[in-house]
């Protein structure tokens, strides 16, 4: 979250009072918007906007790995595998400004991305 995020107190509350699947949502959908920022940012060359969305969307794919319980559930290890393969993407695309890695990470995320909105009872996602 970014740090004007941290201030708000309505946002501090959503994410206080959400439950463990809407908070999985929620990275979800930073992260989705992540990678459109990045991605736009490299189509204008802004590097630096690119670089941003970019990092910030590793950190997203870092803490999403860390918090897979796999003596809970031990099937996440493929779950991990994927998170690895989005990291290292990310890095790719940062090092090259390259908009390819980020379609191949949407392309994973995505449905992974629904499944959650509808197991936490969202419905389809919103169009950005």
């Amino acid at each position: 979250m970014t740090s004007s995020g941290a201030k708000n107190p309505y946002i501090k509350d959503t994410v206080a009072t959400a439950s463990p699947q809407r908070l999985l949502v929620m990275l979800y959908d930073r992260l989705v918007l992540d990678l459109t920022r990045a991605e736009s940012a490299i189509d204008i060359r802004d590097h630096g906007r690119a670089h941003e969305a970019l990092v910030h969307a590793q950190d997203i794919v870092t803490e999403l790995r860390a918090t897979l319980d796999l003596d809970v559930w031990p099937e996440g290890r493929q779950l991990g595998l994927v998170y690895d393969y989005l990291g290292e993407l990310l890095v790719e695309a940062n090092l090259r400004k390259d908009a390819a890695p980020i379609n191949t990470c949407r392309s994973l995320i995505e449905p992974i991305h629904d499944a959650w909105r509808e197991i936490a009872g969202l419905g389809a996602p919103r169009v950005a």
